[in-house]
């Protein structure tokens, strides 16, 4: 049985993860870090038995771990990270899983100096409406992927305590895109079946403007032979998403909680499906993603490195992404050198 440690116990961590950890016969959660004194009452309402730090350095020297989860703010990942992999430790985080291009060869080169997995929570492959786009898209459904049209629609942003580190810059890194958008630059790729070759984006702020990042991004990733147009907002009057994927022999719509299939069958449809925009944790779609994770570490499946792959990408398109709007939405090429061993 693998031995794991929670660093970080916020919402996402008690209502997504411990849900999906606590349900696995093969891992023992043994210990949990936060700086937070209150959350200490947490840990021992949900973990019972399991040892509690004051904070996650004291947690890394002193605890016998197999991994850790680590599900803090953003700017703190890239720390964690590496001290977490300098111990041994293979290391599952939440995403973004860094804000920069120089922060991510940092944390790939130690997880190859240490030979550890280093994995990101990208939850949202396992949401069910999602996978099945997937499905059909590979089963051939609507052809080639030709045209994505991709909106998530908040009226605010998710609740991040008593004072919202979301938005914070110097602690989320970002607003809407940061939040957001990683999830569709990971989604889309893979929908698509090729590696954007270029980002345009434009960052605004449309309501909320006491917020020190942006609420609102328009952006358009381009493909060798394909498009993605994506909206991402906090300033709607609605929370819902839509997304259209035009193929060249058919078309999938998302409704929300239904998903429309016009191919050459004729149109098929599927209803009452859990929305994408049903709560924030997910513990359901985060228990697939602790099982491919587990898997990486026991060295039992080979998705490690196209998670790392898509990590790499979804940082280098939000990075690009904030450049192309400081310079008015101008697209801007992606590099062309994926990691080794994904097509990413």
């Amino acid at each position: 049985m693998l031995r794991g440690a929670v660093i970080g116990l916020g919402n996402v961590a008690i209502y997504g993860h411990l849900p999906g950890w606590l349900g696995r016969p093969d891992v023992r959660i043994a210990a949990a870090a936060d700086s937070r004194p209150a959350q200490r009452a947490l840990c021992e309402a949900r973990l019972p038995g399991a040892r509690w730090y004051d904070s996650p350095e004291d947690l890394l020297a002193g605890e016998p771990l197999d991994f850790v989860d680590i599900s803090t703010p953003p700017s703190s990942h890239a720390p964690l990270i590496v001290s977490a992999l300098e111990r041994g430790l293979h290391v599952l985080c939440e995403k973004p899983l860094v804000s920069s291009p120089a922060d991510l060869r940092r944390v790939t080169l130690a997880a190859r100096s240490a030979g550890r997995v280093l994995h990101t929570v990208h939850n949202w492959h396992h949401a069910p409406i999602l996978s099945l786009t997937a499905d059909l898209i590979r089963e051939g459904e609507i052809g080639r992927v030709r045209r994505i049209v991709w909106e998530t629609l908040r009226v605010r942003p998710a609740a991040g305590g008593s004072i919202n580190w979301r938005v914070d810059p110097a602690v989320a890194g970002g607003g809407v895109l940061t939040d957001h958008g990683w999830h569709v630059f990971y989604v889309l790729p893979a929908w698509v079946g090729a590696r954007p070759t270029s980002v345009g984006a434009r960052l605004e702020t449309r309501r909320h403007t006491a917020f020190a990042v942006e609420d609102t991004a328009s952006v358009r990733l381009e493909f060798a032979d394909a498009s993605a147009e994506i909206l991402l907002t906090w300033a709607a009057e609605e929370r819902r998403n839509r997304v259209e994927v035009d193929g060249t022999e058919g078309r999938i719509e998302l409704r929300d909680d239904t998903l429309v299939l016009t191919g050459k069958g004729g149109e098929r449809r599927w209803s009452g499906l859990p929305a994408l925009s049903d709560g924030s944790h997910h513990p359901d779609w985060f228990h697939k993603v602790a099982g491919r994770f587990i898997g990486a570490v026991s060295g039992g499946e080979g998705h490690a490195d196209t998670n790392l792959a898509e990590a790499a990408l979804c940082c280098e398109i939000e990075y690009l992404a904030r450049e192309s709007s400081r310079r008015g939405g101008a697209q801007i090429p992606l590099s062309r050198a994926p990691l080794a061993g994904s097509r990413l």
